[in-house]
């Protein structure tokens, strides 16, 4: 009798050995719902950008002319006040801080005015897309019409994350290499 309680028993702990991942992947997925993320700014829906025009010398440019490339994007006007030029000098830095990774990513303004911006703050910013699109571009940008916000296209077009109106430059750095170091695609 003995013989057959140790076998019950070492079948028992058996199927508990197989059963516990199962247990363990359900504590996992409806219990413990962690409230700590990764990423600093905030994933938005997907939406394919679709915005064509002029760039400020006037030839024809379209966002789809960037696609392959992770496309840091501001929407505003061109008369740039102070927090403007800062989230301009966020974008800079960032993509600057990606070190040999940063012909990865692209930087664009989507003008929503007729203001062209100086020509002091364009050659600050050499290197940046300019797009005074044919249609207001803002409904596709979540949040653009209360606030600047820098947002992120990934190399499909897609339009995917947006960082807060006066952003961490540190913690935006560390997302784009997340991504950088994540993707497969541009």
């Amino acid at each position: 009798m003995n013989r057959v309680r140790m076998n019950r028993i070492k079948l028992l702990l058996l199927i508990g050995l197989f059963a516990l991942p199962v247990a363990a992947s359900y504590i996992a997925y409806y219990v413990w719902q962690p409230t700590a993320r990764k990423n600093y700014g905030e994933l938005i829906k997907q939406v394919e950008v679709r915005a064509s025009g002029v760039a400020l010398d006037g030839r024809p440019f379209d966002v789809a002319s960037l696609k392959g490339k992770w496309v840091m994007v501001y929407v505003g006007g061109g008369e740039c006040a102070k927090p403007c030029q800062d989230l301009l000098y966020f974008m800079r830095q960032t993509r600057t801080a990606q070190g040999k990774e940063m012909d990865r990513v692209e930087r664009l303004w989507l003008l929503t005015d007729e203001v062209a911006p100086t020509d002091e703050l364009q050659s600050y910013h050499a290197g940046m897309h300019y797009l005074k699109p044919n249609a207001s571009p803002v409904a596709q940008f979540v949040g653009s019409e209360t606030g600047a916000y820098l947002y992120m296209i990934d190399p499909l077009g897609h339009l995917m994350m947006r960082w807060p109106q006066s952003p961490d430059p540190g913690r935006m750095i560390k997302d784009i290499r997340l991504l950088l170091k994540a993707s497969q695609i541009g």
